[in-house]
């Protein structure tokens, strides 16, 4: 909670919160740790009355709608029956990637002047001619 504030900021919170508060300061902090156990109790008795009402043991992390769904509403066969079609998706997907890059890597491999040999041509070798110069203005 307090990763991003250094020892000074953490002391002048507390000088500030003294000055607040003054001599109530013990009695702020006691209510504010017993709001904090009686929130911990409310949500320790609503999963417990979930649990019951449901009949299956909940624990507070599967009450976010997808694991929820997944853990008591879904059986495993039919979450298998829904992954299918996006599994063999995925499994196309990634066999064609797969081709692309082997492509890719054969072109790189052949376009790669620096470890490929230089290869003797018995084609005469080309004439190089002047650069061409264009007027600038004309275009």
């Amino acid at each position: 909670m307090f990763e991003n504030l250094n020892w000074w900021e953490i002391g002048a919170l507390l000088m500030l919160a003294l000055l607040i508060f003054g001599e109530r300061l013990p009695k702020v902090i006691g209510d504010g740790l017993r709001m904090v156990r009686g929130l911990r109790a409310m949500a320790q008795n609503a999963t417990s009355d979930l649990s019951r009402e449901l009949g299956t043991d909940i624990q507070l992390e599967d009450l976010h709608p997808k694991a929820f769904i997944r853990k008591h509403i879904l059986s495993e066969d039919e979450e298998a029956s829904l992954r299918k079609p996006l599994q063999t998706l995925f499994d196309d997907v990634k066999q064609d990637l797969n081709g692309v890059k082997t492509e890719l890597s054969d072109v790189a491999a052949a376009a790669d002047i620096k470890s490929a040999a230089p290869a003797k041509s018995t084609a005469p070798a080309e004439v190089p001619r002047p650069a061409q110069r264009y007027d600038l203005d004309a275009t």
